[in-house]
């Protein structure tokens, strides 16, 4: 898979789930679900920029896809919830598939520089 279209799986992905996931709580009292949505619409903004094998523009989109890394704090939290509360599957859902596209677009960018470096 190419590095640009991982990242744009990966940026319609954390939309899609930030967006879902604000809207899923009964009563939003918290912005921070927006979070990675704000992250995965820059990194959809520099997909053209990735696509074009711009270097820095690809190592910006690192680094937003490594701070998207930081949705293993909400994942624990919803894996070790307080006593009276219960399991939300569907966050645990929504958490582990924005975790699993990040994770797929690092190793793709990987890949791409370790090609980069070989040619």
């Amino acid at each position: 898979m190419k590095a640009y279209k991982a990242s744009l799986v990966n940026s319609l992905t954390l939309i899609v789930c930030g967006i879902w996931g604000f809207y899923s709580v009964a009563e939003p009292v918290s912005l921070t679900p927006f979070i990675p949505a704000i992250i995965g619409i820059f990194l959809l903004g520099m997909n053209d920029g990735i696509k074009n094998e711009n270097k820095l523009i690809a190592h910006l989109a690192v680094l937003l896809t490594l701070l998207s890394f930081a949705n293993i704090m909400p994942l624990m939290g919803q894996l070790n919830p307080a006593e009276n509360i219960e399991k939300d599957w569907m966050a645990i859902f929504r958490i582990g598939l924005m975790l699993l596209t990040s994770l797929i677009a690092m190793i793709t960018f990987i890949k791409s520089f370790i090609n980069a470096r070989k040619a």
